[in-house]
């Protein structure tokens, strides 16, 4: 006998929306501008690339309600239950602009003007969340904005302006209605998964972790969502079929981060916004990393467990986790079973994960405070781009000899991989400019990288190497230098 079909329940700006006939590809700009006609939210780029189509989305987190800029292109329907999602036109009150809108008419922020509520809705997460934003804290807002008239100064000081005023909370849309919408986010939190058919597709939202096992042990073959910035643009770019589809990111056991004296336990749900403080406070060169991880809607819906679970051999996370000693805890009906990160990538494609099986959490032991560490990605262009590679390096000297070393790459092989050759030319050697100008030799019994539109086998070897050397030559032997330059932070 068939189930009852479930729906998708959300408060789109100050509405009630349940949804019960949805495709499980269906993306949340298409609903507002095809069924909602509000057409303030752009199509641009339609791969999370260029902002246009920017919208708010509030959630319950730990209890509280935050709100986080998303990129409404690739971000599915099915991904929305007890949600708050904010569009440009809920901004206003009566007529009256936002403080927001207002800084960008009077500083002539908006030329074109495509772009423009895009970056209104960027501007008006940072409102919200940061009563006095210097200059650094504006132009990481806007990271995932594009504006192809070059006028980003005028929004900056648009941005500036904005912080400044601060008029009674009644006018903000979501301070006014902040306790209302808490309440009836958690009213529409579901207890049970939901299932949403429409004819032989099908979307299930899993209440929490139980839920996901079972869900992934009827339907194997399912494709698991989290944060969609890559699966998004499976659907709007290459028009593949994810059908049956698990949306995770509603999970809240999977979204927590536990510190203890032993090291970071990081769900799988956990976004690079959400560890960002964690991770930042206990390996500093992971902050600076995280910074340059796409745009800040990018690291509002990516998780670190999706950048682990896909594969990727570009994929900006292992590389460093590796280095770090990172374990995996999967989870299925079956029960669980943690391995070393390192081990679960076994070829392109190819992870150590049974059927049935999930990335539930990932543990990053605390580094011996004599451990040298950093990481460093290379890429065309420095904010909002994917690596050409990404190297990871961590050095323990003693008495100025080279005691333990581990590097790892992505970008030069077809997973993220260990350099070992490398690291046994450092191992017993003086930790000096002579040793790793021997061992940069070594790069080439490790990796064989691929040329592709990001680099040239050539460069990208040519890179690795110098990335040794300028590991050696920023951390100077000294570990509390290093601090200052992780992650291309200079």
């Amino acid at each position: 006998m068939p189930q009852p079909n479930g729906s998708i329940s959300f408060i789109l700006n100050d509405r009630e929306v349940s949804l019960s006939d949805i495709a499980p590809t269906a993306t949340l700009l298409d609903y507002l501008r095809l069924e909602r006609r509000l057409t303030g939210t752009k199509e641009g780029c339609a791969e999370g690339d260029c902002g246009a189509c920017t919208v708010l989305v509030g959630r319950i987190a730990g209890g509280r309600l935050v709100y986080e800029s998303v990129n409404a292109c690739i971000r599915f329907l099915g991904s929305l239950q007890a949600t708050h999602v904010v569009t440009v036109e809920h901004l206003a009150k009566d007529g009256t602009l936002h403080p927001v809108q207002q800084a960008m008419v009077d500083f002539h922020g908006s030329q074109c003007g495509f772009c423009t509520p895009g970056f209104v809705m960027s501007l008006y997460g940072l409102w919200l969340g940061n009563d006095s934003p210097d200059r650094a804290d504006i132009e990481k807002a806007l990271q995932g904005n594009l504006c192809r008239c070059t006028g980003y100064e005028p929004i900056v000081r648009a941005a500036e302006a904005a912080a400044e005023t601060r008029p009674s909370e009644i006018f903000d849309p979501i301070t006014r209605e902040r306790e209302t919408i808490t309440i009836r986010l958690k009213a529409l939190t579901p207890a049970e998964t939901i299932t949403v058919r429409q004819g032989e597709h099908c979307l299930i939202v899993p209440a929490n972790g139980e839920g996901l096992a079972t869900a992934l042990a009827d339907n194997p073959g399912a494709t698991v969502v989290a944060g969609s910035t890559d699966v998004g643009l499976w659907v709007t770019k290459q028009m593949r079929p994810i059908n049956p589809v698990i949306f995770i990111n509603g999970i809240a056991e999977l979204q927590q981060v536990e510190e203890t004296a032993d090291g970071l336990t990081i769900g799988a749900g956990v976004s690079y916004s959400m560890a960002y403080d964690a991770l930042s406070r206990t390996f500093p060169g992971l902050g600076a990393l995280i910074n340059r991880i796409g745009g800040e809607q990018v690291r509002n819906m990516g998780t670190i467990g999706g950048n682990i679970a896909n594969g990727s051999p570009i994929g900006d996370s292992p590389p460093p986790l590796i280095v770090l000693d990172a374990t995996v805890t999967l989870r299925s009906t079956m029960g669980r079973r943690t391995l070393p990160l390192e081990t679960f990538f076994i070829a392109y494609g190819k992870q150590d994960r049974k059927p049935g099986e999930f990335v539930e959490s990932i543990f990053v032991p605390r580094l011996p405070a004599d451990d040298l560490f950093a990481a460093y990605k290379i890429s065309k262009r420095r904010d909002e781009d994917i690596s050409a590679l990404l190297g990871a390096f961590r050095i323990s000297v003693d008495n100025g000899v080279v005691r333990s070393a581990r590097i790892a790459f992505g970008g030069m092989a077809a997973t993220p991989k260990r350099a070992t050759s490398v690291e046994a030319a450092l191992i017993g050697k003086p930790w000096s400019e002579e040793t790793v100008l021997a061992a940069q030799a070594a790069f080439e019994t490790d990796y064989q990288p691929l040329t592709d539109w990001r680099a040239t086998s050539d460069y990208r070897m040519l890179a690795a190497k110098n990335l040794l050397m300028r590991f050696f030559l920023e951390c100077g032997g000294e570990p509390a230098q290093l601090v200052r330059y992780a992650a291309g932070e200079r």
